[in-house]
């Protein structure tokens, strides 16, 4: 089943259930995915549908931050809701070996040998990491082990 379809499921199952927030958090979700199909005039596969994820789930860690800072605990704990919902759509989380693993193998497949190879690096992690690892800690490994 498509993540697509999924997400549509799961929209019918919370309004046959009356889980209010669950749905807000999901017809959110298809709102950005219509609004990115109608931009671009494409259909969206699931890599495009986890990158729209990844990218509400930084805006939602964003927004906690600035909510918390603000002391609105209510507003934090609606927006930490809403990132449980998107988390359910977005691959299991790779672990750190697996991601040393995965830079250690990009470093080498792209000859790097310095930080001004950094870009070249990235260009191949970046796809086989979407969704699965937060990239800017990713960046950060591949730039102390390009330091080196």
């Amino acid at each position: 089943m498509s993540l697509k379809l999924k997400i549509t499921e799961d929209m019918k199952n919370a309004m046959r259930a009356k889980e209010t927030a669950r749905l807000g958090a999901i017809r959110l979700l298809l709102a950005a995915m219509k609004q990115r199909e109608v931009d671009e005039r494409i259909e969206l596969s699931d890599a495009d549908i986890l990158s729209i994820i990844d990218k509400m789930m930084k805006q939602r860690r964003d927004s906690i931050s600035q909510y918390e800072a603000a002391a609105r605990q209510d507003l934090a704990d609606v927006e930490k809701f809403e990132m449980t919902v998107l988390q359910t759509y977005m691959p299991q989380q790779m672990t750190e070996a697996e991601i040393e693993a995965a830079v250690a193998q990009a470093i080498v497949g792209s000859s790097a040998a310095s930080p001004q190879d950094m870009g070249k690096v990235m260009a191949i992690l970046k796809p086989q990491l979407a969704g699965r690892a937060d990239i800017a800690k990713v960046s950060g490994l591949v730039k102390a082990k390009l330091s080196k």
